[in-house]
């Protein structure tokens, strides 16, 4: 099948995130200038620059996240693991303002090392952040769209040590959560490892 992006697609519901799919889930700590907490799921994040690390995250319109980065200038993003995934659903909730998602999840908060910001202590890691620019990005007519992109760049990064072998992190252990399409996710039950092929290889064979 084919459709133009923004025209009728004939199928029950819009496949565009489950095309654009697994994608990490940012859990987004941050507190407002009068001092509530705020922590919400996005699976529009990723890592975007190695040097400096940078990560962003993006918003459908204005929300306490957003906001709460705009008035502060920091947040942090802590990683799902399988066994906190229900809890991070229940954060999705449509809260009001000034209400604790970690309260209402059960989880435990910590407070970042750097930054003015909590993040979820049970996680097998977390990142600290400085916002660096917030922004609605142009549409191809130049009007602005309507979610709002935060970029901050990582100044810490925790993590727990039950999740490190060998100077590196055992991905089985951390089982982290990507979102997929529509309500489903994935963890890391199935693994495989691939080594990026080198030109100067090729060349001997």
């Amino acid at each position: 099948m084919f459709y133009k992006a923004d025209g009728p697609h004939g199928l029950a519901h819009d496949p565009f995130k489950a095309l654009v799919s697994p994608r990490p889930i940012g859990w987004i700590g941050t507190r407002g200038r009068d001092g509530s907490v705020n922590l919400a799921p996005y699976s529009f994040f990723n890592a975007i620059s190695e040097r400096p690390k940078m990560v962003m995250f993006s918003s459908l319109g204005r929300k306490d996240s957003q906001l709460n980065c705009e008035e502060t200038g920091v947040f942090t993003a802590s990683l799902v693991s399988r066994d906190l995934a229900e809890e991070m659903n229940r954060t999705a909730v449509d809260s009001p303002y000034g209400e604790s998602e970690f309260a209402f999840a059960g989880l435990e908060t910590a407070e970042g090392e750097l930054v003015d910001a909590p993040y979820v202590a049970q996680s097998w890691a977390a990142l600290e952040c400085r916002v660096t620019d917030v922004f609605q990005p142009k549409t191809l007519d130049g009007s602005e769209s309507s979610n709002w992109l935060v970029f901050g760049q990582v100044v810490g990064i925790h993590i727990r040590d039950e999740v490190l072998k060998d100077g590196m992190i055992d991905m089985d252990k951390a089982n982290p959560v990507a979102r997929l399409g529509y309500m489903d996710y994935a963890d890391s039950a199935n693994l495989f490892s691939m080594t990026r092929p080198r030109w100067v290889d090729t060349e001997k064979s």
